[in-house]
C-alpha cells in the first residue's frame, strides 16, 4: 500500500484517522495494514467448542511443491495440554509460538502446576499490544485477538480466542464473517455435540464457507477432549474417517 493510501494520516509515527482508525505505528505501515496482510495469507481458520471437546480447523497449503508438506503447519503445541492455530504470518507466529512455550514453561516451574488457558491468552493479548507501543517495533503479521485460537479443555472447560472470552464457535482469516455468519445460524442454542459431531460440524462449516471438498491433505485439524484432556493433531487418516462420514450424511 502507497504511502498516501491512508488518505494522508499515515505520514507520521502514530497517527489516527478522523474515523478513529490507528494507521500508523512505530513509523511501519499500520495496524489496520496488518490485519489485511493476514487476509492475505488466503486462510481461513475455524474453531467449536462441543459438550465434551473443542475442535480447531483450518486449511493447510503448501506454498511451493519442494517443500516437505509435513513442515508445513498452523498448528502448534505449546504444552502438553494447550495448542495454538494460528492464522496469519507464519514466521510471525513461531516467534510468538517460541515465547508463548517458554513462557508456559516458566510458569511450570514457579507455580507446579500447567499454566490456565486464561492465563496464557492474556499474555499473548499483551505482548501482542506491545508491538503497537513502541516506533521501533511493528504490529505482528497474525491478528492474536482472533487469529490465534488457544485450544484447552479443563480450567476454563471452554475455548479460547484472546483473553479468555467464552465462545461456542470463531472463525478467523479471508471469510471469517462468512464463517461466523454460518456458526450462528447452526449454533443457534447451547451446543450439545458430542466428539464426533463437533470435529464433522468444524470441518463442514469450512467446506460450506469456501465451498470446497477438502482431501484429507488439505486441511489440519486439532482436538482436545474432556476425557483425554491432551491436545492432539488428527491424522490424515483420522481426517479422512471424518470427511467419509460427512459425505454420508450429506
Amino acid at each position: 500500500m502507497s504511502r498516501g493510501s491512508g488518505g494522508g494520516y499515515d505520514r507520521h509515527i502514530t497517527i489516527f484517522s478522523p474515523e478513529g482508525r490507528l494507521f500508523q505505528v512505530g513509523g511501519f505501515e499500520v495496524l489496520e495494514y496488518a490485519f489485511k496482510a493476514v487476509k492475505a495469507a488466503g486462510v481461513t481458520s475455524i474453531g467449536v467448542r462441543g459438550k465434551d471437546s473443542v475442535c480447531v480447523v483450518t486449511q493447510k497449503k503448501v506454498p511451493d511443491k519442494l517443500l516437505d508438506h509435513t513442515s508445513v503447519t498452523h498448528l502448534f503445541p505449546i504444552t502438553k495440554y494447550l495448542g495454538l492455530l494460528a492464522t496469519g504470518m507464519t514466521a510471525d507466529a513461531r516467534t510468538l509460538v517460541q515465547q508463548a512455550r517458554n513462557e508456559a514453561a516458566e510458569f511450570r516451574f514457579r507455580y507446579g502446576y500447567e499454566m490456565p488457558v486464561d492465563v496464557l491468552s492474556k499474555w499473548i493479548a499483551d505482548k501482542s499490544q506491545v508491538y503497537t507501543q513502541h516506533a521501533y517495533m511493528r504490529p505482528l503479521g497474525v491478528d492474536f485477538s482472533t487469529m490465534c485460537l488457544l485450544v484447552h479443555y479443563g480450567f476454563e472447560k471452554a475455548f479460547n480466542s484472546y483473553v479468555s472470552s467464552h465462545l461456542y464457535a470463531t472463525s478467523a482469516g479471508l471469510k471469517e464473517q462468512e464463517a461466523i455468519n454460518f456458526l450462528e445460524k447452526k449454533m443457534k442454542n447451547e451446543p450439545t455435540f458430542t466428539y464426533e459431531e463437533t470435529v464433522q460440524t468444524t470441518i463442514s462449516a469450512l467446506q460450506s464457507v469456501l465451498q470446497e471438498d477438502f482431501k484429507a491433505s488439505e486441511i489440519e485439524v486439532g482436538v482436545v477432549r474432556k476425557e483425554d484432556p491432551i491436545f492432539k493433531v488428527l491424522s490424515i487418516e483420522e481426517i479422512e474417517e471424518h470427511l467419509t462420514a460427512i459425505s454420508e450424511r450429506d
